[in-house]
């Protein structure tokens, strides 16, 4: 990786949903969250699309942030182009990153490209008009075999890079989109400035693509979670799933929620219940990037409407934003947490409810341990001795070999070693 990208290796993103953040749903309500976000020590703000909603075949009264009608606007629902280039610049003033939602794989039925470049679309042999994306009916293909789609396409990326100063795209349906057109799009975007690229698609289905993303979702181990939890499943899937993770390429991006999976499937606390603070605490400790949704630091339970303007609910405030917090600034400053660092497995007495793993750069060192399971613990470690600080309460003690430690059930324990008591 680039010098210039090398922020990459240590960084968080935290999803916008920018309809349902504010009553007001707007950019310029939003900037009011900006100094909360970065207090809890968020480094990229990844904000879901804002062009232009196309208005033909809409579903629901506000219709889809991924069917747009032109990729170089923005939505009057969300405000101007003004206003979005003076949050980006406040945004980079107080050390954030901003990474833009790019759906390249279709657009909206009435995107102006349907009247003054058809061509530039997949046919429906059946209907002879443009061809609907598979179960999406709001939505048309791209045809990536023509040459002059593909140069449009880059250069309304390059717009929003050249114009607006974000530093990146999250790519929707990446896998979707043929992987020689990623890579032209790679290469001539990048010639402006260095860009973290982050795929929706899993490297374990789709490996390849990974020659141009930086990071990619975790959808195989999200599942795999979801059915350990909801099925009582042995701990050991789990294991096998992450050992194949760790042998294909690229930064892990690692979640328990998103839009996607908060609208459709259920909040993270309907999909892992107990577990979900504890898998929260994986995502943030194990090699790669923690994904962040909007509303997570409120603990919200409410499935947000996709279609429809359905505000999250803030009167509670925000009573995770010290857990996260807690997370986001360990990862920032300790280079055991950075995706240079090494990580091995830790071994206990209870292997199978307890998944243990340190991460070491040089002298720093940090121990996580996770009591996946209904049960309180008592176990022995095979740990290096030493001093340590539990980085959530600042206690601290000391570890030997065959030392007993406790957990809660669905428990952790994340210590960071310190010198010698």
């Amino acid at each position: 990786m680039s010098p210039g990208k090398s922020w990459i290796l240590r960084t968080n993103v935290y999803e916008v949903n920018l309809r349902q953040y504010t009553a007001e749903g707007t950019i310029n309500a939003f900037r009011n969250h900006l100094p909360r976000l970065r207090d809890m020590g968020v480094e990229t703000l990844w904000f879901m699309p804002l062009t232009p909603i196309a208005k033909q075949h809409r579903k629901g009264t506000m219709g889809s942030y991924y069917a747009c009608s032109d990729y170089v606007s923005v939505d009057p629902e969300f405000g101007t182009m003004d206003d979005w280039k003076a949050l980006v610049s406040t945004a980079h003033a107080m050390g954030f990153r901003i990474i833009l939602d790019w759906v390249a794989n279709h657009t909206g039925w009435d995107h102006h490209w349907t009247l003054s470049h058809p061509d530039y679309y997949k046919k429906d042999p059946t209907t002879g008009t443009f061809k609907a994306a598979s179960g999406m009916a709001d939505i048309i293909e791209l045809d990536f075999g023509n040459p002059a789609l593909r140069r449009a396409m880059i250069e309304a990326m390059s717009f929003w890079v050249s114009e607006t100063g974000i530093d990146g795209f999250r790519c929707d349906l990446a896998f979707w989109v043929e992987l020689p057109f990623w890579l032209e799009a790679r290469e001539a975007v990048e010639s402006i400035r260095p860009l973290f690229w982050l795929a929706e698609l899993d490297p374990l289905a789709h490996p390849d693509y990974m020659q141009v993303f930086d990071a990619a979702y975790t959808w195989t181990w999200m599942k795999g979670a979801q059915d350990f939890y909801s099925r009582a499943l042995p701990l050991e899937g789990l294991r096998e799933i992450l050992e194949r993770y760790a042998a294909v390429p690229g930064l892990k991006a690692w979640f328990t929620t998103n839009h996607d999976e908060n609208s459709w499937n259920g909040t993270e606390y309907e999909k892992y219940g107990n577990a979900a603070r504890a898998l929260a605490v994986f995502s943030g400790t194990y090699p790669g990037v923690l994904l962040l949704y909007t509303g997570q630091e409120a603990a919200n339970r409410k499935r947000l409407a996709f279609f429809e303007k359905d505000p999250v609910d803030w009167s509670g405030g925000t009573p995770l934003h010290a857990f996260y917090k807690t997370l986001l600034e360990l990862r920032t400053r300790s280079g055991a947490l950075s995706a240079a660092a090494l990580l091995e497995p830790v071994e206990t007495t209870e292997r199978a409810s307890v998944l243990g793993f340190r991460r070491t750069f040089g002298e720093e060192s940090i121990l996580v341990l996770l009591n996946l399971s209904p049960e309180p613990l008592h176990f022995e470690l095979t740990a290096e001795p030493g001093a340590y600080r539990n980085v959530f309460t600042g206690a601290e003690r000391r570890l030997e070999r065959g030392g007993i430690l406790a957990l809660n059930a669905w428990g952790w324990l994340v210590l960071e070693k310190i010198q010698a008591l």
